[in-house]
């Protein structure tokens, strides 16, 4: 008994469905990175999450510039 097999050359439909899960999945990075809901205690966050990072691997976290100075309300 021998299955027939369907000529799958040229069927588009792999490509379209790889080419939709590419396009969703960065469409979700870039909102979860850009998206709505950034504010200010977000980016202080960062900040904590790179340096636990970076002493969790066990190297030293050295700043390339100071920081800046914050302006006086």
């Amino acid at each position: 008994m021998h299955a027939k097999r369907k000529d799958r050359r040229g069927d588009p439909i792999p490509l379209i469905v790889a080419v939709f899960v590419a396009i969703m999945g960065q469409t979700f990075v870039l909102f979860s990175d850009f998206g709505a809901g950034i504010d200010s205690q977000v980016s202080g966050n960062a900040t904590m999450i790179t340096a636990a990072a970076v002493s969790r691997a066990g190297a030293i976290e050295i700043p390339s510039e100071p920081p800046a100075a914050r302006p006086v309300s």
